[in-house]
């Protein structure tokens, strides 16, 4: 499960960097400022979560049968897909229903983080 996590975190920091650049140097002049911001929210929430991936990678290297930390990182994988996916297809397409969605990545960021804690807590 730590190599699984580690290469989906090292891909997801490739596609961050990809899916800011666009943002910045593609979308600028062609959505409104709000839809910007909108999309550089998912930008921004998908690198801290793609960070926080790697490093429940690293840490099943160490504890590689810690359910909380495979839970963590399916959940930050979850997390990204849905905030940060629903965030870039609402400002780019300005389907607004999908802003409905996105609380549900929200959801499980919370529950990765809970699951992190919760690792820490019968491992260290």
């Amino acid at each position: 499960m730590a190599k699984t996590f580690l290469v989906i975190a090292a891909l997801s920091g490739l596609l961050a960097v990809i899916i800011g650049a666009f943002g910045a140097h593609g979308l600028k002049s062609k959505i409104s400022e709000e839809m910007l911001a909108v999309y550089n929210t998912g930008v921004q929430y998908h690198f801290y979560h793609l960070l926080v991936l790697l490093v429940t990678g690293l840490l099943l290297l160490k504890w590689p049968e810690a359910q909380a930390f495979k839970i963590a990182g399916w959940l930050f994988i979850a997390g990204m897909l849905v905030f940060s996916g629903s965030l870039y297809i609402l400002a780019i397409t300005g389907i607004r229903w999908l802003g409905a969605i996105t609380p549900l990545g929200g959801l499980a960021f919370i529950g990765g983080w809970l699951a992190l804690a919760i690792g820490f807590y019968q491992n260290l």
